[in-house]
């Protein structure tokens, strides 16, 4: 069912963001129309695509599961890139619950890395009127060097483009420098990961994205001003809100209003997507199926919009373990019981995912939108070597003995030290 051609949508609460950017001043010609992808998609990259529109809902859905109350913003791109660079180092079960978890079915390991090459560059140089970018690292223990697999450090650099380093991790310095990374790659939105590197750590796995673009039709600034804004409670809040009228895509499915606005040469949108009466947003996220997904952006077409939306900006941040075993892959974080002896062939089997952590940013306003999230994954050794302390102050026995026949040349007792 569609719309009508002209209607007034009210939207109290963004619910499903998926944000992408573009400018132009109320009144001011948009920019060119961007109308098809500048060459036709892998079957690979149609296949990476279609498990992020699988992970992202379902991720959504379980860090909402104990966050009901609270706003939350996840990067699914972000979480399988991080994720991605990682299941190229899985071997076994353990990769085969990333790869399902991901979202990736039974795509061979090769067409997957491969896609996430292509998808990349595709991504970055899409529309010269937005600022996309995605960066990737590999940071490494110095004394585990040896123990990397050549080839998986290649792989992440050719299919991910991913730098890579060994840091000592025992200095404060290597905090520093990733937490420098992550904000270089978020424009300085988001300024660290990491406050500290556990001593069980051998290796962080790293994916930064920046995303800004002023709206194709900018909400006229003048036209803001404070309106109710219903919580799910029932309470009302006066919140900063934005008002336009015009032409955009708009539609229902379901009873839910949908709205899509575009930015820059409209490649990259922002789609909203309305409870319908009655329906908690919270019902909405647990059921938000790739199904209903499609059929909600499927509902759209053109049409005479009044909107009015909140101005909001927020930050947020979660460990992803709990969300992540939840959905399929609690193999990958059990020590001693992974397997990622394709990144390292020696020392594989005592390797285990240690966090999978996210923040994210965002600052939607009458100009365009300002995103951005850092995804950390820490691999963790179940044998790190550790220092001892003993202490001995309490009795005691010893020996004097030679140590390569195991001949005992004196053996005593002191219950109380003396001195001569």
């Amino acid at each position: 069912m569609r719309l009508r051609p002209q209607y007034r949508v009210v939207l109290p609460l963004l619910v499903v963001v998926a944000c992408q950017p573009s400018p132009s001043a109320p009144g001011s010609q948009a920019p060119k129309v961007i109308a098809a992808l500048p060459r036709t998609l892998t079957a690979g990259e149609q296949g990476l695509i279609a498990a992020g529109n699988s992970l992202g809902p379902a991720l959504l859905a379980r860090v909402n599961a104990t966050r009901g109350a609270d706003n939350v913003f996840i990067s699914p791109l972000s979480a399988s890139m991080a994720l991605g660079m990682t299941l190229n180092g899985a071997a076994g079960t353990t990769y085969d619950e990333m790869r399902a978890t991901l979202g990736f079915g039974a795509m061979p390991r090769a067409e997957i890395i491969t896609a996430f090459r292509d998808l990349i560059a595709l991504l970055r140089g899409l529309d010269g009127k937005v600022d996309f970018r995605i960066a990737n690292s590999i940071w490494y223990r110095d004394s585990f060097a040896p123990a990397v697999a050549p080839v998986f450090l290649t792989e992440a650099r050719e299919d991910f483009d991913a730098t890579s380093a060994g840091l000592d991790f025992t200095r404060p310095e290597a905090v520093t420098t990733i937490n420098d990374w992550v904000k270089a790659g978020t424009n300085g939105k988001i300024d660290s990961i990491i406050d500290r590197i556990g001593p069980e750590i051998v290796m962080l796995l790293m994916n930064a994205i920046y995303f800004k673009g002023d709206w194709r039709t900018a909400f006229d600034k003048s036209k803001t001003a404070n309106a109710p804004f219903t919580t799910e409670s029932g309470t009302q809040l006066s919140v900063p809100t934005m008002n336009r009228t015009g032409t955009m895509r708009v539609g229902t499915s379901d009873g839910r209003t949908i709205v899509d606005l575009g930015y820059g040469g409209d490649a990259f949108s922002m789609t909203i997507v309305l409870p319908r009466a009655g329906e908690s947003v919270n019902t909405l996220v647990a059921n938000l199926t790739p199904a209903l997904w499609s059929s909600a952006v499927s509902s759209l077409a053109e049409g005479e919009v009044e909107l009015s939306m909140p101005r909001f900006a927020m930050r947020w941040e979660a460990m992803l373990n709990d969300p992540l075993k939840a959905m399929g892959m609690p193999t990958a974080f059990v020590a001693g019981g992974a397997d990622f002896s394709r990144l390292s062939p020696t020392r594989g089997r005592e390797l285990y995912i240690s966090f999978v952590k996210q923040k994210t940013y965002v600052d939607v306003n009458e100009e365009g939108t300002e995103a951005a999230a850092v995804t950390g994954v820490g691999v963790g050794v179940t044998s790190v070597p550790q220092r001892t302390v003993v202490k001995v102050n309490r009795p005691f026995i010893f020996a004097i003995r030679e140590r390569l026949s195991g001949t005992i040349l004196f053996l005593g007792k002191i219950v109380a030290p003396t001195s001569s």
